[in-house]
């Protein structure tokens, strides 16, 4: 037995086992009280440390889904204004400072994102940068539509996400000197709003689309030396694309296309009337038929090139690549004539003279006859 729980004489005492106890105790207590202090300070220490990180950020995973917008030319600090306007964030400084630390953050796109509330500004820079949050819409215009038909197409498109966009907005829209159009282009939209697929920013702006359209004529135009054939061909430019429209809308096929436009080129040289039919569904704006009727072609319009020389006043149509190629590079031949013979397959026939022109009618009539209500 130890000698510290003992008399002098051997005995055991239980007084100077309490007085030992007593002692242990006090020092577990002091030292558990040390330790749950250590703790709690810890504790203080940790949460004050937590606030001062997210006293301008949120911490977590954020809370609810929403939809946020990022007009077009947004620069990051407005980005920030916008995320915290919506809740996204906590402070634009702070988006800010994790967006110059981020390379990418200057490749954000313009639209409508898919977010979450109260996110800290590293993830919600993370989600948007990721193109699965980003709502994109597309329009696709095809060739050969004339500028109002364009624009029902981009209204109807719009309207099917819910975006709604005025004909008067549109028109409003349309200033040839904001668009960006080529000086050469007299001030005229028709034909120079280039068909493609366009993906469109939120909010929805129609002079943005229209820039959109210009600003690809333009490349298109550079690319395959549009103006430097208009000028070897001793043309004005903006006529040349009145030849391209009337091309796009006279045939389908690519094979076909240098053929008529050295065909209009031919008529115009020998001063013969253009007659095309295109040019008089433009003039009645009905555009449900390939053909047409004496009544037709009496319209008094100067569109209507079965009753006046020459080109029309402009573009009947707004033409692609291919018909601005052929237009600029016809072919080389002294065709005069030409009709598509067979509209399923596209089949065109070409001719010198009235007679083989003749000849080749009658076999567009035969396929009428046989495919009626197609004609």
């Amino acid at each position: 037995m130890s000698p510290a729980f003992v008399d002098n004489d051997g005995k055991f005492n239980w007084r100077k086992v309490g007085y030992h106890a007593r002692s242990a105790f006090a020092v577990l207590l002091a030292i558990a009280v040390l330790a749950g202090g250590g703790y709690f300070v810890f504790q203080q220490a940790s949460e004050a440390w937590t606030a001062f990180r997210t006293e301008d950020d949120y911490a977590g995973e954020g809370a609810d889904e929403i939809s946020v917008t990022v007009p077009p030319g947004a620069t990051v600090t407005q980005i920030g204004d916008v995320l915290v306007e919506a809740g996204v964030i906590k402070s634009t400084g702070t988006f800010r400072s994790v967006a110059a630390k981020n390379p990418e953050s200057q490749s954000i796109q313009p639209g409508r994102y898919t977010l979450l509330t109260e996110l800290p500004a590293e993830k919600a820079l993370e989600m948007m940068l990721d193109p699965e949050n980003l709502s994109v819409i597309r329009v696709t215009i095809p060739e050969g539509y004339t500028l109002g038909r364009q624009w029902t197409r981009i209204q109807t498109t719009l309207a099917e996400q819910g975006i709604d966009i005025t004909r008067d907005e549109l028109s409003a829209a349309a200033s040839p000197e904001e668009i960006g159009l080529p000086v050469w282009a007299r001030g005229k939209l028709e034909g120079f709003m280039f068909p493609e697929t366009y993906q469109i920013a939120e909010p929805v702006s129609p002079l943005n689309i229209f820039q959109k359209q210009a600003e690809q004529f333009n490349t298109v135009a550079e690319e395959i030396g549009f103006v430097e054939g208009a000028e070897e061909l001793g043309m004005d430019p903006f006529d040349v694309v009145t030849v391209a429209s009337i091309i796009e809308r006279e045939v389908n096929q690519e094979e076909y296309r240098d053929m008529v436009s050295a065909v209009i080129m031919n008529r115009l040289a020998q001063g013969m009337p253009l007659q095309m039919d295109s040019t008089v569904h433009y003039a009645l704006q009905d555009f449900s038929k390939v053909t047409t009727t004496a009544e037709d072609r009496a319209v008094d319009s100067p569109y209507n090139t079965y009753l006046y020389p020459g080109l029309p006043p402009g573009a009947i149509s707004n033409p692609g690549r291919a018909a601005l190629d052929a237009a600029s590079h016809p072919a080389d031949t002294d065709a005069l004539f030409f009709v598509t013979v067979n509209l399923d397959t596209g089949e065109t026939r070409f001719a010198a003279t009235a007679e083989e022109h003749n000849a080749n009618v009658a076999a567009f009539q035969q396929w009428c006859q046989a495919n009626t209500g197609r004609c």
